[in-house]
């Protein structure tokens, strides 16, 4: 089970979830959670470390750990009510604290802050909040001990920020959590772990989902349990459609579709040690534990309509490359994909024609300016005529099971949105048929969003 920052945002929540721990353990569960940092504890950690690496001021960290301090406090008092439990959770979150205030003050010295350092000083959110949620399991009369994701096993590369978790992670949880399965609730740190070296790294941001699937796949857990502020996954933001519904069920293929494109219940990379290991992943909300929730598993289970959902991405730009010299040159493609690759830049959607005359792809908009510069300099001859751009646009995604194999979705798609005077500004559609993904201008996004949940009547 794994509770998210909105889940142990303060003391009365992680309370709240000690109690709901209780109630699955008394029903005789053998249950292992993750933890996210409290509420905002991240950002601050990062924001700081950020400002005092340019600023150097003391001063700055030490009213930031100040005011730290007084929150992680206030939450113990709440969520733990025995005096003996209080004593030795404030006592690891001391120790704790004060290692990251040199971390932080040394940060303000050497006026730099590099990748190795930012893991480090991240992870200090979990790290606080794990011995909290323990001790307030503990205070209900059920045993607990908090683990670091290194402590615990998971082991990565050295690739700070976004670390590969290495195969020989399962072996490692195995044989240092399964012994307490059952009579003990271990609490694990989400989102960090450690290299071969010891040196804590982390699974990138949102990575606790995928810390969570690592340590179901490696104790063969019957499902792994995503608690959230939310209902499930949903047929689209209910910001945009307010009569948006919970989806009961869906495969692991369309849940990792949604993620991809612009869902945020679930971290992309989440579900791919589930799926290799056949565990159901089943997304609740920690406040209506009542609520079934979505549950995620391998089957896909294709429905009259086969369209389960419609996501939205914002925040990306679209490129268009052209020219004569393209048509019939062979490794024109090959090129634009070496040069971006180079320079960082993350491609999210292609479409050529099949004249080749034009390529035209979308990227993340904080990469357009590299993205642009690149693939002018690598065809700096008359090569390519044109590169034009567009950063006022969104990408729309209709995702279902099964779309090869009824006729007509495409057409549906494209049909309700000439009828709502919707531009399609380019087309996506991988031969798997999961998902049909098309751009729009930033003002239709929305509009074609609402038109194709009522269009596949999703509400419903």
């Amino acid at each position: 089970m794994k509770f998210g920052g909105t889940s142990v945002a303060n003391g009365e929540k992680i309370r709240h979830v000690a109690e709901l721990l209780k109630r699955y353990h008394d029903d005789g569960n053998e249950l292992t959670v993750v933890t996210s940092a409290l509420g905002g504890v991240t950002d601050g950690l990062l924001n700081t470390a950020n400002e005092v690496s340019v600023s150097g001021k003391v001063a700055h960290v030490k009213e930031f750990i100040a005011d730290l301090k007084k929150k992680h406090y206030d939450a113990i008092n709440i969520a733990v009510d025995s005096d003996e439990l209080r004593s030795l959770c404030i006592e690891s979150i001391d120790k704790r604290v004060d290692e990251l205030e040199k971390a932080l003050i040394g940060i303000c010295y050497l006026g730099e802050l590099t990748p190795r350092s930012i893991d480090y000083i991240s992870s200090y959110g979990e790290r606080l909040a794990a011995p909290i949620v323990s001790c307030s399991i503990c205070s209900l009369g059920i045993d607990s001990k908090s683990f670091t994701g290194g402590e615990a096993g998971i082991v990565t590369d050295s690739n700070y920020g976004s670390a590969k978790v290495l195969e020989e992670s399962y072996t490692r949880i195995d044989e240092r959590l399964s012994s307490l399965l059952g009579h003990s609730i271990p609490v694990v740190t989400g989102f960090i772990a450690h290299n071969q070296q010891g040196i804590i790294t982390t699974l990138g941001r949102s990575g606790s989902d995928f810390s969570a699937s690592i340590l179901g796949a490696a104790l063969k857990a019957d499902e792994i349990w995503l608690w959230k502020e939310v209902h499930g996954i949903m047929t689209t933001d209910p910001k945009f459609v307010p009569e948006a519904k919970c989806i009961p069920q869906i495969s692991y293929i369309e849940a990792m579709e949604l993620s991809y494109f612009g869902a945020k219940v679930l971290h992309p990379r989440t579900i791919e040690p589930a799926i290799k290991h056949k565990i159901p992943v089943r997304v609740k909300n920690t406040f209506e534990p009542d609520f079934e929730g979505t549950l995620i598993v391998a089957e896909q289970n294709q429905i009259e309509d086969v369209v389960k959902a419609v996501t939205l991405i914002s925040k990306v730009a679209l490129i268009n490359i052209s020219g004569a010299g393209m048509v019939g040159a062979i490794g024109t493609a090959a090129r634009v994909f070496s040069v971006l690759a180079g320079a960082g830049v993350n491609i999210i959607m292609i479409s050529q024609g099949s004249s080749e005359a034009n390529m035209t792809f979308v990227v993340n908009e904080d990469h357009l300016e590299r993205a642009v510069a690149a693939i002018r300099s690598e065809f700096s001859n008359n090569f390519i005529g044109d590169v034009a751009y567009d950063r006022d646009v969104c990408v729309v995604a209709v995702v279902g099971a099964g779309m090869d194999g009824i006729p007509g979705v495409a057409g549906k798609v494209f049909y309700a949105l000439g009828n709502g005077n919707i531009n399609v500004i380019m087309i996506s559609q991988g031969s798997s048929q999961h998902n049909i993904s098309f751009v729009v201008s930033s003002e239709d996004a929305i509009e074609a969003v609402q038109i194709l949940h009522r269009e596949f009547e999703l509400e419903k």
